[in-house]
């Protein structure tokens, strides 16, 4: 993933990783409320402490914290995006395919 890139397209100042398994699945399905909460908490940090303005949402080809293939987890992305809209972050917020060569590539 070319995180310099993703800064220089996005003018994002900061990029702060909160990495987790299958994250677009976890908030897509809203399940499981302690994870989601700590992603809530993180976000804010992010966002209002290091100033961060851009949150990308990544899924990818070989994922193992989820079973879905690659139109499932695009699916759980485009609705993880929405719940993310819906935190309050003042923020854009993206979703990207990351496939087995590790391009990047923007959901739409």
């Amino acid at each position: 993933m070319d995180y310099i890139k993703l800064k220089k397209d996005h003018n994002a100042q900061n990029i702060d990783m909160l990495t987790i398994p299958a994250p677009s699945k976890i908030i897509a399905e809203n399940k499981d409320k302690p994870k989601i909460q700590t992603i809530k908490e993180e976000l804010k940090i992010s966002t209002q402490k290091h100033n961060s303005n851009l949150i990308a949402i990544i899924a990818h080809h070989d994922c193992a914290g989820t079973t879905k293939n690659k139109k499932g987890q695009i699916k759980d992305t485009k609705k993880a995006i929405k719940t993310i809209k819906k935190w309050g972050y003042n923020t854009k917020t993206i979703g990207l395919w990351v496939d087995k060569n590790w391009q990047a590539h923007k959901i739409k």
